[in-house]
């Protein structure tokens, strides 16, 4: 049967040596907020769902959508501050360095424990998802080939070399939980690192990220120097920096557990640890290549291939004498040609924005965003109301299948997450639904997932979409025929991209 929604085709080293580095001195702050302990009510960290027990609250106005889950997070992360003050006073401005005296703050995100524990039990490949550094004036990768055992692994902490994991949502349900959640606060794709290193070193050169940085600090304690940014908010992370070339820091001051410090794309860093101590941070990073930049990369030639189309002047021809009033030999030049020319290509540019596709060209960084992103973890509540949890299953006992489910005109539905799908206008005859709920923990390791849908069942989708976090009938979606709803409906519950208020009522066959 033809549904009207159709789906995609698919969618060798030496080991570091140990030389031990004497503590350092807290320096002077320079342009830098260092946050003290505030008297304040301390905000939950994200509630664990799972073990929620008011069942009756779940599937109602009140039960909370991703967005305020995403916000809850990150109020959490940068606690006493406010998120108003925050994004008014630190975002992609300055560093932000929070002081607790909770050493056990972060304590459940990750540990050394954690980390060994993946080691273990799971497939873990150098280069691929750890790394083994130092760095003694010159910054040095000591990976070998293969699997990570932890025989191994500690060898090379044990003679002084840091460990760094890569994407550890991969491995551990807690930080992929943590980076997911925070993908709905940010809008764009969220990441973590780990980073563990032996008292008396240090695992990496001075450097700086182009992504916005919230450095957790897990065990130990680990001595930090900031510097002031060559290049504020860098579209990419630099090389290895000299010591020589920094100059004096902004900041210098221990991390120690339960500490926050944020730094802006651009901050330039180093971190060595006390001779005492050893130190695991987690990093959990936002805003790569999320720029205004990436957005007119697209608009631009966008905007540029509409205005050819339908504006004739774009089309006229270049004056015969350009050519000999500008470039750089005739930069100088204040000929009446030239003059002209400027003034006419600098009026055409402010046109130009009249034919700028703005949405369009948001859709295809919304089309990228579903590619990017980390599926929704899902709590085991909402798992029962989705896909993943409900529905269908094969009863051992009665050798059969059981739980036959059927949507209702009143079965209320929303999205799994705000960023759960994307409506995308690919051209006048082609509409798709772009989803992230079939990608996986490991980076791009999916295709791109999309569902072709025809144009008369859009405007059902579209609703969904702008009406999150609200609950919707199914009867009550803008789409013609009632059988055509319950049919769209079926096929983005069947794709992880909605969930249902309450569990579907199952209909049982007789054995």
């Amino acid at each position: 049967m033809d549904t009207g929604v159709k789906q995609n085709g698919n969618a060798s080293g030496s080991k570091g040596k140990k030389k031990g580095k004497k503590r350092q001195m807290n320096g002077d702050t320079k342009g830098v907020e260092k946050k003290k302990k505030i008297v304040k009510e301390k905000p939950e960290v994200i509630p664990d769902l799972e073990e929620c027990s008011d069942v009756e609250s779940l599937g109602g106005d009140s039960e909370p959508g991703s967005i305020e889950k995403g916000d809850s997070a990150m109020e959490w992360i940068i606690h006493p501050t406010p998120l108003q003050d925050f994004y008014k006073n630190y975002f992609e401005k300055k560093p932000l360095h929070i002081k607790r005296e909770e050493r056990q703050y972060y304590k459940d995100v990750f540990s050394t424990k954690a980390l060994e524990k993946a080691i273990r039990e799971q497939r873990v490949l150098y280069g691929k998802h750890l790394d083994i550094t130092s760095y003694d004036g010159k910054r040095e990768t000591h990976n070998p080939i293969g699997r990570v055992y932890p025989a191994v692994m500690w060898d090379y902490y044990n003679n002084g070399s840091s460990i760094r994991m890569i994407n550890p949502q991969y491995f551990n349900h807690t930080v992929w939980r943590l980076c997911a959640t925070l993908q709905d606060h940010f809008q764009c794709m969220v990441g973590a690192n780990v980073y563990l290193t032996p008292p008396g070193t240090q695992g990496f050169a001075p450097h700086w990220d182009d992504v916005e940085v919230f450095m957790m600090q897990l065990e130990g304690k680990k001595h930090w120097r900031l510097y002031k940014p060559d290049n504020k908010l860098p579209r990419y992370s630099s090389h290895n920096l000299n010591q020589e070339d920094l100059g004096a820091p902004i900041l210098e001051t221990d991390l120690e557990a339960g500490d926050l410090l944020y730094l802006p794309r651009g901050t330039i860093h180093q971190g060595n640890c006390l001779e005492t101590d050893h130190s695991l941070h987690i990093t959990i990073s936002a805003y790569q290549l999320n720029s205004w930049t990436d957005l007119f990369e697209k608009l631009l030639p966008a905007a540029l291939a509409v205005a050819s189309q339908q504006d004739d002047e774009f089309r006229e021809g270049l004056p015969r004498d350009y050519l000999q009033n500008l470039g750089a030999v005739h930069s100088e030049n204040q000929s009446k040609s030239r003059t002209e020319f400027m003034k006419k290509a600098e009026r055409m540019m402010g046109k130009l924005f009249s034919y700028a596709p703005v949405d369009a060209c948001v859709d295809q960084l919304g089309k990228k965003l579903m590619h990017d992103v980390l599926p929704p973890a899902l709590e085991l509540h909402e798992k029962a109301r989705t896909v993943a949890g409900d529905g269908e299953r094969w009863n051992a006992k009665n050798k059969c299948v059981v739980n036959r489910v059927e949507f209702d005109p009143d079965t209320r539905v929303r999205l799994v997450r705000s960023t759960a799908a994307r409506l995308v206008q690919e051209d006048d005859d082609v509409i798709k639904v772009y989803y992230s709920t079939e990608n996986t923990r490991e980076y791009h390791e999916m295709d791109e997932q999309w569902l072709e849908v025809d144009s008369d069942l859009a405007p059902g989708i579209d609703h969904l979409i702008t009406s999150y976090p609200q609950w919707t009938k199914v009867e009550d979606l803008p789409i013609d025929e009632l059988e055509a709803r319950m049919r769209v409906v079926s096929d983005l519950w069947e794709k992880g991209i909605l969930m249902t208020a309450e569990p579907l009522e199952p209909h049982y066959d007789d054995p």
